[in-house]
């Protein structure tokens, strides 16, 4: 719901709307002055905007404009949906590159509502990659958990994680949160080293996320450490790059010693 008064609504609806006499289309014109608005401090991440009805009718706009220019939006990752309650100002999500966090525990700081949807949970036989990640022996058992990742019910990434079965012998027992599992267990990371880079969502990562294929993801691979320096979790992750933005503290010290190695893994 907006927090907005009624008049307030009104106000900033009127400013809304587009000029006929523009040659730009009336629904890239609208699109373009809600993204002003919202840019602007006007529309909050979180609030609701009008029905499409309402809109429509406030912008003097036919309803088909008025949709084509918030699936513009959508697209744009400025817009979201929510099935049942309507179409909210997205908020921008905030990936550090600093902190060995979990999810939830990113999505919970962030005041949102962290979730899950299992895809699967399983034994089975470490892969070359896999293997090669934790340390482990070519045919050694691994315990596999691929999933969504939800911030208030909205699809935000795609994550597969995989440890040696001895830190997780019955995957079916992981309810939500495996670094909460892994604290109880006493075989929480310390430390990781993570590869970060670009792709593109294939047809099975857009149908699973809800989005157009093609979409850019950000894909993160990351190795998780225990205290003596094994390794402990594979994770691969994909999170929406219209959502997430990678953020990261940098700092130079008085004296240069050299350059830091940078990895631009393929």
């Amino acid at each position: 719901m907006s927090r907005k008064l009624p008049t307030e609504i009104d106000a900033l609806i009127a400013e809304l709307k587009p000029d006929e006499a523009s040659s730009t289309p009336l629904y890239i014109q609208l699109a373009e002055n809600i993204t002003d608005a919202i840019r602007a401090g006007r529309w909050l991440p979180g609030e609701a905007l009008p029905p499409e009805r309402v809109l429509a009718q406030s912008v003097a706009v036919s309803r088909v404009t008025t949709r084509k220019a918030v699936e513009l939006l959508i697209d744009r990752g400025i817009l979201t949906t929510r099935q049942g309650s309507g179409t909210f100002v997205a908020r921008p999500m905030e990936h550090p590159a600093t902190t060995l966090a979990s999810f939830s525990e990113e999505i919970r700081a962030r005041g949102m509502t962290p979730g899950s949807k299992w895809l699967s949970r399983e034994l089975s036989i470490a892969t070359p990659e896999e293997a090669l990640s934790l340390g482990l022996a070519p045919g050694t058992a691994i315990a596999r958990l691929s999933r969504l990742r939800l911030a208030d019910d909205e699809v935000m990434a795609i994550e597969v994680s995989a440890l040696p079965s001895r830190y997780l012998p019955d995957p079916t027992v992981l309810e939500d949160s495996l670094y909460s599992y892994m604290r109880g267990q006493g075989t929480a990371p310390v430390r990781a080293l993570q590869h970060i880079r670009a792709v593109n969502a294939t047809e099975r990562q857009a149908t699973l996320m809800g989005v157009k294929p093609g979409l850019a993801l950000l894909y993160i691979s990351r190795i998780a450490f225990l205290p003596g320096g094994s390794a402990v979790e594979f994770t691969r992750s994909y999170y929406r790059g219209d959502r997430y933005d990678l953020v990261s503290e940098l700092s130079r010290g008085t004296e240069v010693r050299g350059a830091p190695a940078v990895d631009f893994a393929s």
